[in-house]
């Protein structure tokens, strides 16, 4: 009897212990929720997601890598090529459509096409007979537009399988891919080691930030080849989408699309964009080098290039409201309208993709550079890095 009296007084401390380790869980259960919660919230709002994509005639496996932002902006980019498959963004209603031209599958790109949404190198555009020099040794390229080099090749960037590496922060979502381009490689002299990184902000930036190096004297002129649509109705030409290019001057072409190395103001001609204007507004005009083109596909001379970043370009789509601006470090932009597309390729969503379904705006330096003493050096020496940035900010209007 004693012993239970005993026994009896420790109930109430039993008691007490018990409510507090109660407790104690039940708060370590909400703050272990709040952080699962936290966790979570933060993987909606920036997102990259994986899978397969098809596979090479080799057996190798391409992936497709999803990057989404917190307003749902997504971007869709596969590892062969650096491809940009889809990019889809809101318009002046909140709907978000695709605004790139591309293929449902990896079979598309396999075919010869016309670089939708590919990473281009080691050099964008032409370079003249595809032959070039550096320090009294000329280096011979592939012929593959008709007399001239164009795009890095028979096997560009744009072919080849990339190493990459997905990156996240409480900001922004990136992907970044590198590859290895060995020495004489389409015949480029140098082990080129080049990083593409592509990163998806809140701000609805998609950036692309290009650097190589090298161990032999070589050159280099990376660009991305989307065609855009801002529509997202790919049956829809972009004669309507109005333009804006920061330049007072344009590279004129040869016969062969060969920039002559005049240097030709804009004013008074149809390749004037200083202001906003309708694609379609003047090209149809009379005017030897938009019959050399079949419409624009010049090189515009970039104005302000001792400033780094700034804006180089705008293009909006009336009806949807989109709207992107382009931001460079680069002397020069490529406007090119579609005009090669002839209604035998495949669309995404049905139907092909006619002439001037898509435009491009690819940052980079002049093309032939290589061959044209009066424009910006595309030299990379052992010990240099190259490196460049531009950015496609989308909102609507």
């Amino acid at each position: 009897m004693n012993m239970s009296k005993r026994s009896l007084k420790y109930v109430p401390l039993l008691c007490l212990a018990l409510v507090f380790t109660q407790c104690k869980t039940k708060t370590e259960n909400a703050s272990d929720n709040q952080e699962q919660n936290l966790t979570k919230e933060m993987t909606t709002k920036h997102q990259i997601s994986t899978s397969e994509f098809g596979k090479l005639p080799s057996g190798e496996k391409i992936t497709k890598y999803r990057l989404v932002n917190e307003n749902g902006m997504e971007v869709d980019i596969i590892n062969y090529g650096g491809i940009i498959t889809n990019l889809k963004v809101p318009d002046k209603n909140g709907v978000n459509k695709d605004v790139v031209l591309g293929f449902n599958s990896l079979d598309g790109y396999l075919t010869p096409s016309p670089y939708f949404g590919a990473i281009i190198g080691r050099y964008g555009n032409r370079i003249a007979g595809g032959k070039f020099v550096i320090d009294g040794k000329e280096y011979t390229l592939a012929l593959n537009d008709g007399k001239n080099h164009l795009h890095g090749g028979n096997k560009g960037f744009d072919k080849v399988v990339w190493e990459a590496t997905q990156i996240s922060n409480s900001k922004s979502v990136s992907l970044q891919l590198s590859y290895l381009s060995k020495d004489m490689e389409e015949g480029y002299p140098g082990n080129l080691k080049t990083t593409v990184t592509y990163t998806l902000d809140n701000s609805n930036s998609l950036k692309v930030k290009y650097e190589a190096t090298s161990d032999k004297k070589t050159v280099v002129n990376l660009t991305q080849h989307s065609y855009f649509n801002l529509s997202g109705d790919f049956s829809k030409k972009i004669l309507d989408h109005q333009i804006m290019i920061n330049a007072d001057a344009f590279l004129p072409v040869d016969a062969t699309l060969i920039p002559t190395g005049e240097f030709r103001k804009v004013k008074g001609t149809p390749f004037n964009f200083t202001s906003a204007k309708a694609i379609g507004k003047e090209i149809n005009s009379e005017n030897e080098q938009l019959k050399r083109g079949l419409g624009y596909d010049h090189c515009w001379v970039l104005k302000d290039q001792d400033k780094g970043q700034r804006l180089a370009a705008t293009a909006y789509d009336p009806k949807s409201g989109r709207f992107m601006e382009v931001f460079t470090d680069q002397p020069g932009i490529q406007f090119y309208t579609g005009n090669f597309l002839d209604g035998t390729l495949p669309a995404k969503g049905g139907g092909t993709y006619a002439k001037r379904t898509g435009f491009c705006l690819e940052t980079q330096h002049y093309p032939d550079s290589p061959n044209q003493k009066d424009f910006p050096s595309v030299l990379l020496s052992p010990g240099e890095k190259y490196q460049t940035e531009t950015s496609f900010k989308f909102s609507v209007k």
